[in-house]
């Protein structure tokens, strides 16, 4: 294995990740799979910040290799110096394969990060992952926060890749003489990722990185919407008893209407979990005058506000 990295590769990353947080002497964690993506960042990582790196793989147990490739990125890490763990879930995935196992995934490297007093874990989605996301997500009707894409931060989550493109970090690996570790599932096309992927490979011009760069600045837009609906709901919304009351939000800009729904409900009902379509259809009948339930509120619509309050218990037949 070669240790040695191109200079200005080195530097370069170097730089985004400062960008991104205090790099400099913080514990840095590094989720690694074995796909070329994650070992670039890998290697990235240890010749910018030598001494500072931790590895995690979480092996998912879904496919007979996972345990071998786990191993595989262990000798690598053996090989360069650098700590690592093999992280499994506690009881198998099930449902929705790819979204439950990203969740377990995400888990999984929190609690190692803890455990291991680590100020950051680095993840290795870049440039195309992000246009992928972007174009998925349009395909969805979706509005700011999910164009906003993958957020280069988000918590103790740091994603200093975002304007590396596929083939430069594939490139890196190469250079290094260390053999990735190729997923099947991500030549698998009944997953939409996937599909766009190869669309996106067949279409030279679409700008990945600026695209990336779009991505970025929705994802400023969002921030500053959502600080200006925190500051509205400050002002205007006023607990009376087990209810909230929103006052005179039919002056606001439609997005801002829509947030600050949000924002009351989450206030009165911790379960509900957000329903774009859900809230379009009462944001549009709350305009309207209406009355309407969801989750386990009701909200109605009086001339300058708009009142959510607990439902009334279900009669017994």
């Amino acid at each position: 294995m070669q240790n040695a990295l191109p200079e200005a590769a080195v530097e370069r990353f170097r730089g985004d990740l400062q960008k991104l947080i205090p790099a400099d002497g913080a514990q840095l964690g590094v989720a690694v799979s074995g796909g070329p993506d994650s070992l670039a960042l890998l290697l990235l990582s240890n010749c910018a910040f030598p001494g500072q790196c931790h590895a995690a793989t979480v092996d998912h147990q879904l496919r007979a290799e996972s345990a071998a490739e786990a191993a595989h990125v262990a000798e690598i890490c053996a090989s360069l110096g650098i700590p690592h763990a093999t992280l499994t879930p506690t009881k198998p995935i099930t449902g929705s394969i790819q979204s439950a196992a990203r969740a377990e995934r995400y888990a999984l490297l929190d609690v190692w990060a803890v455990h291991n007093g680590l100020d950051a874990i680095l993840t290795a989605h870049h440039a195309d992952d992000q246009a992928e996301t972007l174009l998925m997500r349009l395909n969805r009707g979706s509005g700011t926060a999910g164009l906003s894409g993958v957020r280069s931060t988000n918590g103790r989550i740091v994603r200093p890749l975002l304007h590396w493109r596929r083939e430069e970090l594939a490139d890196i690996v190469r250079r290094a003489g260390i053999e990735p570790i190729f997923d099947p599932s991500n030549d698998d096309e009944r997953y939409d990722r996937v599909r766009i992927r190869k669309a996106i490979a067949d279409t030279d011009w679409l700008d990945p990185v600026a695209m990336s760069r779009s991505a970025a600045a929705l994802s400023e837009s969002d921030a500053a919407l959502g600080w200006m609906a925190d500051r509205l709901f400050a002002e205007r919304a006023r607990q009376v008893d087990e209810s909230i009351v929103l006052n005179d939000p039919l002056s606001l800009p439609l997005e801002l209407q829509r947030r600050l729904l949000v924002r009351c409900i989450e206030a009165l009902d911790g379960t509900w979990q957000v329903n774009g379509p859900d809230v379009q259809r009462l944001s549009q009948m709350l305009r309207t005058g209406g009355k309407a339930s969801i989750g386990r509120l009701t909200v109605r619509a009086t001339p300058d506000s708009w009142e959510f309050a607990p439902a009334p218990p279900r009669r017994k037949n």
